[in-house]
């Protein structure tokens, strides 16, 4: 269980810093997955045992430690023994459009910092933004749902050098599975000339400017094989 919970802790982490919340507010989930993360015991052991003062005792705050007990608490009604945290679910709530957004600009490999900092200088009109990453919500049904159809739209337009938007995974909907990469291509290269290989002699040959095959007689180590776009 331990895992688990540190888990949500972690996503919590990254919604409050998406939400924008105090350092020390993070910090405090942050000791507390140190914690969880090297506990030898499992934390419900010790609630079962000790109690909430069993979970403060290991140096986890107080608004943690309920949280954890709740997780605990729920996890013994369900069936499949996951639990719930009420503040985790609210949360995912709230910052909903902004995690869209976010992955978003991370698919282009902006991170959280630089994104907030182009707002901060008008260089990213944020709410420009809002109003189809709700729309990608209420198309995909959930958070997570649409942060894969970002990715899939990402990596084939990256591997084309296409610029993308929000509104391309719209467009995009009903083929995101059919969606792929462009496949990397690789091809042989002796001193920047170009290489064919002739399955009749089973050898390598190198082609000159002049267009003649001149037979390969050096090591394989020495063949350069560079991505051809």
């Amino acid at each position: 269980m331990n895992q688990e919970i540190s888990k949500i802790f972690n996503q919590i982490i990254e919604l409050l810093e998406i939400k924008g919340n105090s350092v020390f507010r993070i910090n405090a989930y942050r000791k507390s997955v140190k914690i969880l993360d090297n506990l030898k015991t499992d934390v419900s052991e010790i609630y079962n045992q000790s109690g909430l003062k069993g979970i403060r005792d290991l140096g986890i705050g107080e608004k943690n430690a309920k949280k954890i007990e709740e997780y605990i608490k729920t996890a013994l009604r369900h069936s499949s023994g996951q639990g719930k945290i009420k503040d985790f679910e609210k949360l995912k709530e709230e910052t909903s459009i902004r995690n869209i957004i976010t992955h978003f600009f991370k698919s282009k490999g902006l991170s959280l910092q630089e994104l907030k900092e182009n707002a901060k200088k008008r260089k990213i009109i944020y709410s420009r933004f809002t109003k189809p990453a709700k729309q990608l919500l209420e198309l995909s049904g959930s958070v997570e749902t649409a942060k894969d159809a970002i990715d899939k739209v990402a990596l084939w337009a990256n591997s084309r050098k296409l610029d993308y938007a929000i509104e391309t995974v719209f467009k995009k909907w009903l083929e995101l599975d059919k969606l792929k990469p462009k496949e990397i291509v690789k091809k042989p290269f002796y001193n920047n000339d170009p290489m064919v290989w002739s399955e009749t002699k089973r050898k390598w040959y190198v082609i000159s400017k002049s267009g003649e095959w001149l037979l390969f007689a050096d090591k394989e180590s020495k063949i350069e094989w560079k991505v051809i776009e």
